[in-house]
This record gives C-alpha cells, structure tokens and sequence, in this order.
C-alpha cells in the first residue's frame, strides 16, 4: 500500500520523505530500502522512522504522537510546510496543487476532503464547511453526516492527508501531547484542535487534475481497511477499461523492481481480464477476473476466478479458487477448493461481510 502515497509524492517531486513505521515493519523498512533509493547527494531520500522513544521506551500511542516523537526531524529540515499523508489508501493525487491551495487559503491546516454520497458517509471522518472551504466541523463517524455546501446529498470525508504550516503543527502537536484526555490521533484530536481555532480549509479532491488521467479513473480513492475493500479495490483494476488504471505512463504507480522473467502462459493456460504479475506461470489453467501478484504458479486444470492471489502462491493441479483473498506462499493442493463451499469455508477461513474468503500467509490446503 506504501507505493500509492510515495508514488503521488515522488512525481510530484517531493524528495525529503519520513515514514513513520510502528513496530514489526521489518517488511515494510526492506521494501522501502530496495525499491524507493533517491537520490542522497541531491538531499533526496525516503526513511523508515520507528518510534524514536526519546521521551521513554514506548512505542507511537497514536499519530499525532508519532509526529511528536519525531518532531526532532521536521526542526532538522525547517519547512515552511509540512505534508502529512496516510500510507494505507489506493488513488492518485498530485501534492502539489493542495500545497498551492492551503497556502493561497491562508488556513494553518488544509484537510483532503472527497465527496461521498452522505448514506454511505458515516463510516467515515466527516467535514462540514461553509462556502469558503473553511471548516466549521469535523466529526468522526456521525449518524448525521452534514452536506457539502454545493450539494446536500454529498459529503465530505476526510481521506486522512493533511497539509500543515509548520508552526501551527507544531504547536498543535505539542500541545496535544499535553493533554492527558487525548488518543494523540490526527484526525480524531488535531484537526478538530484547529477547526475549534478556525484555522482549518478542506481541499477538495475532485479539484485535482492527475496528468494521464481518464474520466473514469479521475478522483477515485479507496480506503481498503477492509477485506471487502481490499478485495473491491483489486477488482478494480480487471477490466477492459479499468475503474483504477495502472498504465497511466504520466503518472506511475511505483512497486516492487525485483529483476524477475516475465509472466508465462504454457500449454493452453490463460488469463481473461485478470492482472498477472512477472515470474508467474499459467499452466493448461484458466483465470479469469483475477490479480496476481509476483511467482504466483497455476497448475493443469486449475481455475482462479474473481481472486486475489499474494507473491509466491500456488494452486495445484484442478483446484478452484472462486471469490478470494490468498495471502503470501498459499499452497492450494491439487483438486483442493477455495470460495466454493462457503459452510465448509467457514470453519477453516476467515469470511467477510461480503462473502470473499481470506486464506492466512503460508497456509497449505
């Protein structure tokens, strides 16, 4: 997920990047390391930061502590503007149109807003602002979420990425971590500091213009913090004309560089609106509706459809894999079955709400 947000910030040249990690990010530090090295003696970088426990041995309470714990970093580079963004949503932006909008607003923070049918709103942050795009509320999950001035039926809902005059972040963060009655959370605790302050602008997303963009893919986001979100936001990218599309040359979506061989369809196998990622090989098998990631092996007679398969998994020999999630080195046995008995699914797999099948990392069946 970390390519999306250092995909946007790289193209839009910002080159001095701090990625606070919490612990148990070996994964995520190694693939920082090997596939995002800028440029160090132009002052470029991209660093894995864990919690620096400088005030005692704790680890990051939330993420306005994670700034305040590694508030050593911003007064080291001195900006005059500080931009804040999640690592754990699927879209494109170009930074640098909020950045021009926050400092043209005057506001000391600038919050990222898209507009959401208010149905579907309230599972979300939600920004009330007047016509100005000031903010005069900023609620967490509300039953009643507020409309967008231009359009009642519409809200907007924070997509977790901020842009902060420095001073005003600093000020804000400390004296948060002040504050005993705080969870020490950006959106929970920190913007709605500021709001109270009048010191807060929304910015809207549908407002930025991605180069290489299509009407179709123009504004989307995903949160996939669930499994039927993760599972959606994969589908997306399948068809013919893509709802995401990964082949936007002008403005790339950066990921693994492993030196691997291309992908290999061998004895009759195929792939149909699918993704297939290099090292794998289709054999006399069909997938269909599919994305599969690096090293993924699909034996003689195996079907894959509407799946979503990790690195280094294999479904064996007439196997069927329908309407899943297979996390890293899956081994599917032969004749096995995956998303096709959910009952029996049930009682040896995690299942969503909407009925895709989660299949743990190194599972064998």
């Amino acid at each position: 997920m970390i390519d999306f947000v250092l995909s946007n910030l790289v193209n839009a040249r910002y080159l001095r990047i701090c990625v606070l990690t919490q612990y148990k990010s070996h994964s995520l530090d190694r693939h920082i390391s090997q596939n995002w090295r800028l440029s160090g003696l132009a002052g470029e970088y991209i660093t894995p930061v864990p919690a620096q426990q400088r005030l005692g041995p704790r680890w990051y309470t939330g993420s306005a502590d994670a700034i305040y714990q590694s508030l050593n970093l911003i007064y080291d580079e001195d900006p005059d503007y500080i931009v804040v963004f999640g690592a754990d949503h699927v879209y494109r932006m170009d930074p640098e149109q909020m950045v021009r909008f926050h400092i043209d607003s005057g506001a000391g923070a600038t919050v990222a807003g898209i507009r959401v049918p208010r149905e579907n709103a309230t599972a979300f942050g939600c920004i009330d602002a007047d016509d100005s795009g000031r903010i005069r509320s900023f609620v967490e999950k509300p039953l009643e979420p507020p409309g967008t001035p231009d359009d009642p039926d519409t809200t907007f809902v924070s997509m977790g990425n901020y842009i902060f005059t420095t001073k005003v972040l600093i000020d804000a963060i400390r004296a948060d971590a002040d504050d005993d009655h705080s969870d020490h959370d950006m959106g929970g605790d920190i913007v709605p500091r500021l709001v109270a302050d009048g010191m807060a602008a929304v910015y809207d997303f549908s407002d930025n213009e991605v180069p290489g963009a299509t009407d179709r893919d123009r504004a989307y986001w995903r949160d996939v913090g669930t499994l039927d979100a993760f599972y959606d936001a994969h589908m997306d990218l399948v068809s013919v004309h893509p709802v995401f599309n990964l082949y936007n040359k002008r403005w790339p979506i950066r990921g693994e560089s492993e030196n691997l061989a291309p992908a290999k369809f061998v004895n009759g196998g195929s792939a149909q609106e699918s993704v297939v990622g290099a090292g794998s090989i289709i054999s006399a098998a069909s997938v269909r509706n599919s994305v599969l990631s690096s090293n993924v092996v699909v034996d003689d007679g195996a079907i894959v459809e509407g799946s979503v398969i990790m690195p280094g998994t294999r479904v064996g020999r007439g196997a069927v894999v329908r309407h899943a999630i297979l996390d890293k080195n899956v081994v599917v046995g032969p004749g096995e079955m995956v998303g096709v008995d959910l009952e029996k699914d049930r009682e040896r797999f995690a299942i969503s709400a909407g009925g895709v099948v989660a299949v743990g990392k190194g599972v064998w069946i």
